[in-house]
């Protein structure tokens, strides 16, 4: 039998919020789907997904992929949003109030701590995606030989200066759009940000799917090749599931405490995901047409960004033009996931320990850039600082995607399914009645409580290489 927590009601805790503090919110259905999706869509929709697509069998990859989704990170999403919207606070604050007395709060701290190392990291790989923009602008990148790229590449991320210099522009930019708030930064950035990102998807498809030899990539992205779906790309179907949609770092529990009284959140999440598939999809068109039109290897990672890619742009009639437009998109993608990232450690010190907007960004901006210089120089002045045998870059990488995200999302699945109930449960994904729901709500329900754990765990001990 499952042990209850106690639970403060809806009004209760609507009641408990500070009346000191004005909090901010999504103020239209569009908004909120920009910004949710802004925060799921990342790099990695840009480059891993289409590639591991391909590796590991094409469409058969993509329904794999959608069903270890429904099992897995789509589940965790709705719970975080549900809790977010029911406490209307920051991650920590949040499960403090939904399990007043018990250590759940402690879930809600390890994602501000998520949130806080990722950005050490991804502000430098967002760094070399803006650096990109400038260089391909100013025809640095202009060569079809992967070795000049390459020395290109090298050069920017040995370079201490450059590596600092463009990650403190990041959080600058970042940190200018937080301070404006919710409303007024977050939602009207992302409103106009996701728009011109698939603008852009599409415009650079169209172009890669004109050049001879096109259908190729087109064959190594969707052809189905069931004999490739074996377990490992089972487990690496699951951990894109889990990963790709910002679950499990406080960020979809932290946005959802913005989202409307009136939003339907099981829709809500759905159209998220949905979107950030279309979007990996897309960028898969744009890209490996091109690659495999001018003889170029798939390969995956950054060699695949910042070496392989501007090569191929370079070789093609209007290169230079759709190579600056490329990084644009890319620099996009990186934007809404670190702004929703940096709202999670912002919205904890702003209502958890009573900062204002501006002094908790600055803060968080601040302790960034001393903790994400060891990450920007774990290439150059830090190459032979090691701890665990991994640079400060991998570390922070490793700490954050193989433990931490998943014990966050196995822990909120628990939360969910065993600690809050289904009754609790149901009040919030049927907004108190008002949607007809019910069905879906119950079976969302039971994938959280049996489901969910199990494959997250799986995720977590594959990470850990236990599996």
């Amino acid at each position: 039998m499952a042990t209850q927590v106690t639970v403060k009601s809806r009004a209760a805790v609507k009641h408990d919020v500070s009346p000191l503090i004005t909090r901010d919110s999504f103020t239209t259905s569009l908004g909120v789907i920009a910004a949710t999706l802004g925060s799921a869509v990342g790099l990695g929709n840009i480059w891993k997904f289409p590639f591991l697509t391909g590796v590991n069998g094409g469409a058969s990859f993509i329904i794999v992929y959608l069903i270890s989704t429904l099992l897995v990170g789509l589940p965790i999403m709705i719970a975080e949003i549900m809790l977010g919207r029911q406490a209307r606070a920051d991650a920590v604050t949040s499960l403090s109030k939904l399990a007043p007395g018990k250590p759940w709060w402690l879930v809600g701290a390890a994602g501000v701590i998520s949130a806080f190392l990722i950005l050490a990291f991804y502000t430098e790989v967002a760094a070399w995606v803006f650096a990109y923009i400038f260089k391909a602008a100013l025809g640095g990148l202009l060569s079809t030989n992967p070795e000049v790229t390459g020395q290109a590449f090298n050069q920017l991320i040995t370079d201490p200066w450059q590596s600092l210099l463009w990650q403190w522009l990041v959080l600058a930019l970042i940190s200018a759009i937080i301070i404006l708030g919710v409303s007024k930064g977050i939602e009207q950035t992302t409103k106009r940000l996701m728009p011109l990102l698939f603008l852009l998807l599409v415009a650079i498809g169209v172009r890669s799917l004109t050049l001879p030899g096109a259908m190729e990539g087109l064959v190594f992205l969707f052809q189905p090749d069931f004999s490739k779906v074996t377990a490992a790309a089972l487990l690496t179907a699951m951990g894109l599931a889990f990963f790709k949609l910002s679950i499990g770092m406080g960020a979809m529990m932290t946005y959802g405490s913005y989202f409307r009284d009136d939003q339907n959140i099981p829709a809500t999440a759905t159209k998220v995901m949905l979107a950030d598939l279309t979007v990996s999809i897309l960028a898969g068109i744009a890209i490996f047409p091109a690659v495999f039109a001018f003889g170029f290897e798939p390969d995956a990672g950054p060699s695949l960004l910042f070496i392989t890619i501007p090569a191929v742009f370079a070789a093609m009639p209007l290169g230079h033009f759709f190579m600056v437009l490329f990084f644009i998109l890319a620099a996009i993608a990186a934007t809404g996931a670190m702004l929703s990232l940096l709202e999670v450690p912002v919205a904890f010190l702003n209502e958890r320990l009573g900062l204002s907007r501006v002094m908790a960004t600055l803060s968080t901006v601040a302790l960034l850039a001393l903790v994400g210089s060891t990450a920007a120089l774990s290439n150059s002045l830090l190459a032979d600082f090691k701890l665990f045998g991994m640079t400060m870059f991998d570390l922070y990488d490793f700490a954050t995607s193989n433990i931490l995200l998943p014990v966050g999302g196995l822990c909120l699945s628990l939360f969910v399914g065993w600690a809050w109930g289904f009754a609790e449960v149901k009040a919030a994904l049927t907004n108190n009645g008002t949607l007809p729901n019910e069905r879906l709500v119950r079976a969302v329900f039971g994938i959280i409580k049996f489901v969910t754990p199990v494959l997250v765990l799986i995720v977590l001990l594959n990470g850990l290489k236990i599996l």
